[in-house]
């Protein structure tokens, strides 16, 4: 027999609730939430979501980082409000990113004009490096 956990609180004290959709509907004794089953879902690996935050601080749009990781703008808007993630805001820097092989990163490196007047950034990202680089605005 398969233990059932409360998805709210994760206790094991439980009563039987009525049948919603031919499933067994249970009410937490503990928390009084009502439940289904465990739901399993789609669980992504905590690097993803570390790396996710990593660029949202970064400033990073949603959009641009679900490109990048290909993990869905809303799931990485869900990590920000439940970590309490709060953007450093500074108008007069702008970031853009390069995905780049470990051949491209050190001839970007070489180049000393990729430097000048900017804050850089490098952070490893799957089998490639991702650069990101702040530059102030030409106004």
């Amino acid at each position: 027999m398969q233990l059932i956990l409360c998805p709210n609180c994760g206790s094991d004290h439980h009563i039987k609730s009525g049948i919603i959709k031919n499933r067994q509907r249970y009410k937490c004794k503990k928390c009084s939430y009502f439940f289904t089953v465990n739901k399993i879902g789609k669980k992504i690996d905590d690097y993803y979501v570390n790396k996710a935050l990593q660029l949202y601080l970064e400033g990073l749009t949603y959009r641009e980082i679900e490109r990048i990781l290909g993990i869905s703008h809303v799931s990485i808007m869900n990590w920000v409000k439940k970590y309490n993630i709060k953007r450093p805001y500074n108008s007069n820097y702008h970031p853009t990113y390069k995905i780049l092989n470990a051949n491209e990163l050190g001839n970007y490196f070489n180049d000393a004009s990729n430097l000048s007047g900017a804050g850089v950034i490098v952070t490893e990202l799957g089998d490639k490096f991702m650069l990101i680089k702040w530059s102030r605005f030409k106004d």
